[in-house]
């Protein structure tokens, strides 16, 4: 969706409760961003018990890799290219990631698994302090 705010995160919750059967729970892996501690988004959560939300631990590699494919995007096409239109730019954007596909570069995870677990318990003891 174009925005980000706690509305279209609503829209993309009932989409997905559409979408699958009632039975099924539904695991959602999300960055910390603030939009799942709306009132409304809280409300709908308690509503919807199936649905479990799984937060990213902060700089965590995989995600700093999808950042890094966005900054890629950015600085190769975005920044050199001049849109004149909404539909212009998402084809421009399109366009690299065809021609991306067609001779990918895979991107390196230099990260031990120990160095990841070391973040996480240090983000615990952090998070455990403040609250």
């Amino acid at each position: 969706m174009t925005r980000h705010r706690h509305q279209e995160f609503l829209r993309f919750l009932r989409r997905l409760d559409k979408a699958f059967p009632r039975e099924t729970p539904l695991h959602l892996i999300v960055d910390n961003y603030g939009t799942h501690k709306q009132p409304k988004v809280k409300a709908w959560l308690e509503k919807h018990p199936r649905f479990h939300l799984h937060f990213t631990p902060t700089s965590s590699s995989w995600l700093n890799l999808v950042e890094r494919w966005f900054r890629e995007i950015t600085e190769k096409r975005i920044r050199r290219g001049n849109f004149e239109s909404v539909p212009e730019l998402i084809a421009a954007i399109e366009d690299h990631v065809a021609a991306s596909n067609d001779d990918p570069k895979p991107f390196v995870w230099h990260a031990s698994a120990q160095s990841i677990l070391d973040k996480i318990a240090k983000s615990k003891a952090t998070y455990e302090t403040l609250h």
